[in-house]
């Protein structure tokens, strides 16, 4: 009898109504929404068996639902504040057994750190395994790797809003209940401090700078040649070097 082999399913978490850039998944770069630049590199992570984009309810979000259709991706629709019940119920509409969180705001996420990042979780036997929790790459190469059965746990196990926003943030936080594993960044792609998020304009202009630089002639390009680039244009490390991050302080 043949073993069953776990689905692994990327959701990508995306909506309009972002309060600082509104709109940000589907503005342009290199002649494509960013939403198409980071599902194409899901597609490229061989551990990936499916990819559905968890977006909401509200009107302003049929927007994103089009693109789903358009590029062949399933959509769920889901909760605006709720995201882990969003989460939760876009993996089980695909059957997943293990879950690749991805949000939207990581349009050049590396395919390898996400393959690194499922290998790692399946060879050392955790609930959890994310390269996000002890900063070390730089952020905007997020991936938290879960079971659904973990996220099931923690939506049973927590009422607060924070955990309810933020979706593994309760699994985090308790390795009381939870087996947590964190991948850490080789001294090559270790930069911690560089936002490749796309949080606010500033964002946006340094990661269109990036895709229309790197994108013609390697459409995937890798965190290492993003940051080759950044060390050798210093000055546009600096363009949205004044942007806070949320959970900083």
């Amino acid at each position: 009898m043949t073993e069953h082999r776990p689905k692994v399913v990327a959701t990508i978490e995306a909506r309009m109504t972002s309060s600082r850039l509104p709109g940000k998944v589907l503005m342009p770069a290199a002649g494509e929404p960013m939403l198409a630049h980071l599902v194409r590199r899901l597609r490229a992570v061989p551990s990936i068996d499916a990819i559905v984009i968890a977006t909401t309810i509200n009107d302003s979000d049929q927007a994103i639902v089009d693109f789903a259709h358009a590029n062949g991706v399933a959509c769920f629709r889901g909760s605006e504040n709720n995201v882990m019940e969003r989460v939760l119920g876009a993996a089980t509409s695909a059957s997943a057994d293990v879950i690749v969180e991805i949000t939207g705001d990581c349009p050049i996420i590396d395919p390898d750190i996400v393959e690194q990042t499922i290998r790692m979780f399946f060879g050392n036997s955790v609930d959890y395994m994310s390269n996000a929790v002890v900063r070390s790459y730089p952020d905007g190469m997020d991936v938290q790797v879960f079971h659904l059965e973990t996220l099931k746990t923690a939506a049973r196990s927590t009422t607060n809003q924070l955990d309810l926003e933020h979706v593994s943030r309760f699994i985090y936080q308790h390795p009381d209940i939870f087996r947590i594993g964190h991948l850490i960044a080789p001294p090559s792609l270790h930069w911690p401090d560089l936002g490749l998020t796309l949080d606010e304009a500033t964002d946006y202009q340094l990661l269109r700078n990036l895709i229309e630089f790197l994108a013609p002639t390697n459409p995937i390009f890798g965190c290492g040649e993003a940051i080759q680039t950044l060390r050798e244009r210093p000055e546009w490390v600096d363009i949205n070097r004044r942007v806070i991050r949320k959970g900083d302080s």
